[in-house]
């Protein structure tokens, strides 16, 4: 968990930017508020420096309903911080300041502790972007199922799902692969999109294992997913952007509305 500093103005260098926004940021910390909003149960395990931005973190994640029962606080390192580049079509670049910062000093004793959740996996999934997969493979197309299947699939995984940004993403399980569309929005910043992706369809997930053996219900879920996804880069930032239940049903009404 770090905070994000987002130009105020898209489109410019960090050099050039006149001001910048904090926003919480940090996939794990994303992935847990994400969740949270969409009415799951989540946990975050983590170190934060022992300093004001720690301390603000900290709140977020109670205020958000994350169990915050797994932080851990470093009274000789500082929170991480990232000031991010924002281009004009919302994409963006990261500068992280961490020489080292607490989030990545955290050690396995400090888990070993009374009351810390036990947490364990539901089910073997990846999600993966297109840039992933060609660094992975050493250069292959990503968009090429037998190069997904081949390299990336194996005989343990339920579902393996490759996130395609605006236009949706594609899945694979045992028994069969599609693809489900994206929701076209105006990007603001796609800081934090993944992250809500991975949010939306777990929380579909806890809620229904058995959406890994239903095709359609799990195209249902990925679409729910990428409009989690569609909703957060409307706004700066990750977690101030990770939309609600209600934000979400209201993009996907108003698109089945205008298709209507």
């Amino acid at each position: 968990m770090l905070i994000d500093f987002v130009p105020t103005v898209s489109g410019v260098s960090l050099a050039e930017a006149p001001a910048f926004k904090k926003a919480p940021g940090g996939a794990p910390a994303n992935v847990a508020v994400g969740v949270s909003r969409l009415g799951g149960s989540s946990a975050f395990i983590g170190k934060l420096g022992d300093d004001e931005f720690g301390r603000m973190l900290n709140d977020i994640l109670k205020q958000n309903n994350v169990d915050n029962s797994g932080i851990r606080f470093d009274p000789d390192a500082r929170t991480a911080l990232a000031f991010v580049t924002l281009r004009a079509d919302g994409e963006r670049e990261f500068m992280f300041y961490r020489h080292p910062s607490a989030d990545m000093l955290l050690t396995e004793s400090e888990l070993e502790t009374e009351g810390m959740m036990s947490i364990w996996n539901e089910a073997d999934i990846i999600k993966i972007n297109e840039d992933e997969i060609v660094f992975l493979t050493g250069g292959d197309d990503p968009n090429d199922d037998n190069v997904v299947l081949k390299k990336l699939f194996h005989p343990n995984l339920k579902l393996l799902v490759v996130t395609e940004g605006s236009a949706g993403c594609r899945y694979y399980t045992k028994e069969f692969k599609g693809r489900v569309p994206g929701i076209k929005v105006k990007a603001v910043d796609t800081t934090g999109a993944g992250d809500a992706f991975v949010g939306g369809f777990l929380s579909s997930l806890a809620s229904d294992h058995s959406i890994l053996k239903d095709e359609n219900r799990l195209k249902e879920a990925l679409y729910f997913a990428n409009a989690c996804g569609a909703v957060t880069v409307t706004e700066k930032g990750a977690i101030p952007a990770l939309p609600s239940k209600e934000a979400v049903a209201q993009l996907m009404k108003q698109v089945v509305v205008a298709s209507s």
